[in-house]
């Protein structure tokens, strides 16, 4: 561990439910709000935790932005909390920091679903996205609608970028970005990486990968890895839904989910 890890506040997160402890890893640019209805419905089989992770949400901002860190937080939040036997969700970084998890702090995990994430490092073209993020004078804006207006030409797509600015938030008269993107700017290349997994097999962990069916992050080649590398896992895939498929087909996801959550065998 890192005296900078060692000394980081703890994260923030919210919680609903009662029995079985079940952590909730949102994605890049997201928080634990995406995940309100999952949580709810989540809530009414486990005690549900859905956490910002660094320099996301309302979690702490860090100049240190890697999976092992990320897994640490989360590894001294259950430890905090005196959690035993966790079930952990990841969506996409979220997935990376589960598998991260998975390997580095095997006993503190039970099970683990990672939705439309492989352990594969991508390609990123987020500087298209952050830079015009940070060319905004936010002091010069009065209002969401004008910051909203600003960034239209650079990220015309409506959807994207509502969800981007629900990362923006007004405190004491001024605009501030609850995402660190300064940092994850410089470190993209580790978020969207993974460290090549050096064990032929992950065993004794019952995982579930979940793939929409319109989303191009798990194919057949990383098929054929996540099940070289996981002894004991199953593949779902959710049909129309692209990478946002907890979002895009709530129902079967959840379905999904909690029939291998609930279940002792998960019968694909």
């Amino acid at each position: 561990m890192t005296d900078s890890a060692k000394d980081m506040p703890e994260l923030h997160y919210v919680t609903a439910g009662s029995g079985a402890p079940l952590l909730i890893l949102h994605g890049l640019f997201g928080s634990s709000k995406n995940w309100h209805s999952h949580v709810q419905r989540f809530a009414e089989d486990f005690q549900v935790f859905s956490i910002d992770l660094r320099n996301h949400g309302q979690s702490f901002h860090a100049d240190e932005m890697n999976y092992p860190v990320m897994a640490m937080d989360v590894a001294q939040l259950i430890a905090r909390l005196g959690l035993q036997d966790c079930r952990i969700l990841g969506h996409s970084m979220g997935g990376k920091v589960a598998m991260t998890m998975a390997l580095q702090h095997p006993a503190l995990i039970s099970r683990m679903i990672v939705a439309d994430i492989a352990p594969v490092a991508y390609h990123h073209d987020y500087d298209d996205l952050i830079e015009p993020i940070l060319a905004l004078d936010l002091d010069s804006f009065d209002t969401r609608t004008q910051i909203d207006h600003a960034l239209r030409p650079s990220i015309p797509e409506d959807q994207l970028r509502a969800f981007l600015l629900q990362n923006l938030v007004r405190e004491a008269g001024a605009w501030r970005w609850r995402v660190n993107w300064p940092v994850i700017q410089r470190d993209m290349d580790d978020l969207t990486g993974f460290a090549p997994l050096q064990s032929d097999w992950i065993s004794g962990l019952p995982s579930l990968f979940i793939r929409g069916a319109r989303s191009d992050y798990v194919g057949s080649a990383e098929i054929e890895l996540i099940e070289h590398h996981f002894s004991d896992v199953s593949i779902a895939t959710i049909d129309n839904a692209g990478h946002w498929l907890h979002a895009e087909q709530p129902l079967e996801f959840s379905r999904l989910a909690l029939e291998f959550l609930l279940q002792d065998d998960f019968l694909q």
